[in-house]
């Protein structure tokens, strides 16, 4: 089917100055997400989070195998400063915390989203690990989905960031949403993406590939977003397989397994506040 080309814009975030603990940011217009014009998409942040996360005190011998991120309120295009710390040290397993926050309406900084994360030892188990059709069978070659332009739909921003390639709407009768993306621009100045900030720059975007609602009728905001990686992705694209689940209360959720172009790397899950526009 081929692939639409969306022109590559701005990094999610410019680097600032570093004080007392903060590193400073400051949100560029690919940060824009769906919902609100002013305020950032959730990708972007997770990201910039976990990109702190790997740069604080990196270790050749571990990596990063689950986040959670909470998200505290919306979070404006505007700088954003963050900081990190070690919650639980630890030679073979280690639980590292990062904050993110803004200014309020007062110019007051305040904290908008927190992330931890568990950082285990890594260990050669090649000899016993699963091959990458054991458990969920591949998605359709990126080359091969539903280019989908973004822009003609919802609000330029972080969505025209992503290159989408659509596999597959949700349906009613239970199969899940899939959808390959890959990110199109950096997320600090020119700073290489690592396999693990790849990831995070696409999956924050699971409840909308999984929503059988119309999002010109519907919001599903997400309250957070927590992420099981067994396996670092390979790769430029990242691909998301994605159920939406209403409740009867304004409630919902969303799980996902997450692919590279080899087979499954993880899962996500999300809670969800349904709510008519």
């Amino acid at each position: 089917m081929g692939l639409i080309r969306v022109n590559a814009g701005e990094p999610f975030y410019t680097r600032g100055p570093r004080t007392e603990g903060w590193q400073s940011f400051t949100a560029t217009p690919s940060t824009v997400g769906v919902w609100s014009d002013s305020a950032q998409h959730g990708s972007p942040p997770a990201t910039l989070l976990v990109k702190a996360l790997e740069e604080h005190d990196p270790r050749a011998d571990a990596r990063i195998s689950r986040v959670v991120l909470e998200i505290l309120g919306p979070i404006p295009v505007t700088e954003c400063r963050v900081r990190t710390w070690v919650q639980r040290p630890g030679k073979r397993v280690e639980l590292l915390g990062a904050e993110l926050a803004a200014p309020d309406a007062h110019g007051n900084f305040r904290a908008v989203a927190r992330a931890h994360a568990w950082r285990l030892e890594t260990h050669d188990t090649a000899a016993v690990a699963d091959p990458p059709g054991a458990v969920h069978e591949p998605l359709v070659r990126p080359e091969e989905g539903e280019p989908w332009d973004a822009a003609t739909m919802l609000n330029p921003g972080y969505i025209t960031a992503i290159e989408w390639s659509s596999v597959r709407r949700p349906s009613r009768s239970g199969a899940p949403g899939q959808t390959w993306g890959r990110p199109l621009v950096k997320v600090v100045d020119d700073e290489p993406l690592s396999p693990l900030q790849r990831l995070f720059a696409v999956v924050d975007s699971a409840n909308g590939i999984g929503a059988k609602l119309d999002i010109r009728k519907w919001t599903y905001l997400n309250t957070d977003l927590t992420v099981h990686v067994h396996r670092l992705p390979e790769g430029e694209w990242i691909g998301l397989s994605a159920k939406t689940t209403t409740g009867p209360d304004g409630i919902g959720m969303c799980s996902c397994v997450i692919y590279d172009e080899k087979g499954p790397v993880g899962r996500s899950a999300q809670t969800l506040l349904v709510r008519p526009r």
